[in-house]
């Protein structure tokens, strides 16, 4: 019987969406994280009778068929690119997007990754980092006598020094933009690389070509929706049990097979 191999699938489907959905409430409280959603496609179908084919001699045909299913698999898990809330910090490099657009970093090995968690830091040289410690692109550095520094809507960071009225300008951070955001590999530490899927990145300054400007002294908080989670987690937990019942019921029906005489 198909029907224990179809159920399983379903169980399999279920218990990855409640993965999913795990992960997303895990990362309530991570800067810059956009809920992840599992997606599914129904699996081959076995056809006993193909639609339209000629059922009779005068040429008539099948309007419909005979195709049966035989489950389901997973399709993607796909990003849900959304502005998170805003979270005022007061920070001075804590920095938020609104809008299109990530951070870049370079990795140790001379890779660039992408980012839109806005913790910045700085080293004991003074140079712009993330919290991970990677180079924030383009490298800024912060001399040690700067008294305060401040970052406008543009990205260019402002530097004040004792003496003078005037601040003075260390240089400007960009932003990267990408075709199909949803297309980046997600490594961890709030991280993506580029993908043949996202397409190329196009750096620019901030509120240029479509991307957002910068917030100085924000974060911008998840985007995960902690009701909608839970709302699919129900959904997903009574699934799982429908599809358990199934197979409870299809060992019934070949239990009681086994016992005919």
């Amino acid at each position: 019987m198909k029907a224990l191999h179809i159920a399983a699938t379903g169980m399999s489907a279920q218990q990855m969406r409640v993965d999913t959905i795990s992960n997303n409430l895990a990362n309530m409280s991570t800067s810059g994280y956009n809920a992840r959603r599992a997606e599914f496609a129904d699996l081959h179908y076995q056809q006993f009778a193909r639609a339209g084919a000629i059922n009779a001699a005068d040429g008539t045909v099948l309007p419909t068929g005979i195709q049966l299913g035989h489950g389901v698999r997973p399709a993607a898990v796909s990003m849900q690119i959304q502005q998170g809330a805003l979270a005022q910090t007061n920070g001075d490099l804590d920095l938020a997007i609104e809008g299109k657009g990530f951070f870049s970093v370079t990795l140790p090995d001379g890779q660039a990754a992408y980012t839109r968690d806005g913790a910045l830091k700085r080293t004991g040289d003074g140079l712009i980092v993330n919290s991970e410690g990677f180079e924030v692109t383009p490298g800024i550095v912060i001399p040690n006598d700067a008294r305060a520094i401040s970052i406008n809507a543009e990205g260019e960071v402002y530097a004040y020094f004792a003496g003078q009225v005037q601040p003075q300008l260390l240089g400007q951070l960009t932003l990267t933009g990408f075709a199909n955001e949803k297309g980046l590999e997600a490594i961890g530490s709030n991280l993506f690389l580029e993908t043949e899927a996202s397409g190329p990145g196009f750096e620019a300054a901030p509120g240029t070509d479509g991307l957002g400007t910068v917030r100085a002294g924000y974060l911008e908080e998840s985007s995960v929706d902690p009701v909608r989670e839970m709302t699919e987690l129900i959904k997903a937990q009574r699934g799982y049990e429908l599809n358990s019942k199934v197979i409870t019921a299809v060992d019934q029906m070949m239990g009681a097979t086994t016992q005919v005489r």
